[in-house]
């Protein structure tokens, strides 16, 4: 093989990358195992090229493989959850921090990773919606099938008869699949939430008028701008709290030590997002990371609030900046 032909190979494969990330990360729930899985894929399609006869277009044959991947990866039996689909709220008199595993949770992913570019606006935002945390944490509740099943047809707007060549399957077996897949996920029907980009005016003010109660850590303000039955999760504990009441307790208990935090905008699965920075023990007055916090808002007031404290992994893979220095200092 020329080395003209490899460079074109590559770039063809190459092309694919984004959107099979976002397949790949609906069905696996975690960004990292996403990237590992798409990969893979690459790697089993550069290596098979040759055998690859164009009786499909290369899109469905890289789909094919990447399906039987992450079928191979969910073998294992892991579905990734919020700390919601495993505890009921706790009072936050009885909160008590408990880590689980990472492998226990769902992962955040940056948009540009998973969102390919795409001119109609109608369908940015069906890719937008679904890779909301909660639109992928209800796909775990899915048979691995059954889950590709449903986003290759209703996310990804498949022919059945092209699911059923993919998946080796007959159009009726699509077909069933497909409606049992629609009513589990209706038995946990994803909360709706307002997506990110581009924010309205309504919605940009709201976050404005967020981060000025965070970082003022004024507690009044803040109640105002929550749903009287809002959540705060905290990965990788599995304590969440619901209600603002609940919220603002925690924050003014053990939450105390974010006090003085810093707020930096971003965005995570379609929705608004900030990078937590709080007070550097080194006492120089910069901020060190602390949290990737995904923001839900719904009817114009914050209906979720979601912290992920795993902050080596998260901040490099949003190319967030490591520390934030004092004021003043270049």
């Amino acid at each position: 093989m020329s080395d003209l032909a490899t460079s074109d190979i590559d770039a063809r494969l190459e092309g694919h990358r984004t959107e099979l990330t976002g397949y790949c990360y609906r069905m696996l729930g975690s960004a990292f195992e996403a990237e590992d899985a798409v990969q893979d894929t690459l790697v089993r399609a550069w290596r098979s090229f040759d055998k690859f006869e164009g009786r499909s277009s290369l899109r469905s044959w890289l789909y094919r493989i990447a399906t039987n991947v992450c079928l191979d990866m969910l073998n294992a039996g892991n579905k990734r959850a919020r700390p919601m689909d495993l505890t009921a709220p706790t009072p936050v008199a009885q909160a008590q921090l408990n880590s689980r595993p990472e492998i226990t949770w769902l992962e955040p992913v940056p948009d540009g990773r998973v969102l390919p570019s795409v001119a109609d606006p109608a369908e940015t935002a069906v890719e937008r919606e679904t890779i909301r945390l909660a639109f992928v944490a209800a796909l775990q509740h899915l048979p691995p099938k059954q889950r590709a099943v449903l986003i290759l047809r209703e996310v990804l707007a498949w022919k059945a008869s092209e699911v059923a060549e993919l998946l080796e399957l007959t159009v009726a077996s699509v077909n069933s699949a497909l409606q049992r897949a629609r009513a589990t996920l209706a038995e946990h029907a994803p909360a709706s939430s307002d997506t990110a980009d581009p924010l309205d005016e309504e919605q940009q003010k709201l976050l404005e008028r967020y981060v000025a109660a965070f970082e003022g850590y004024d507690m009044a303000a803040l109640t105002k701008l929550l749903h009287e039955d809002a959540t705060l999760s905290m990965p990788p504990y599995d304590l969440w709290l619901r209600g603002h009441d609940d919220i603002v307790g925690w924050m003014l208990g053990v939450g105390e030590v974010c006090r003085g935090s810093r707020l930096v905008a971003t965005v995570a699965n379609g929705t608004p997002a900030f990078a937590h920075y709080h007070p550097s023990q080194s006492g120089d007055g910069s901020f060190d990371p602390w949290a990737l916090m995904t923001i839900e808002i719904v009817d114009g007031k914050i209906s979720g609030i979601t912290s992920f404290l795993d902050v080596k992994r998260w901040f490099p893979l949003f190319d967030l900046p490591e520390r934030l220095p004092a004021p003043g200092e270049a």
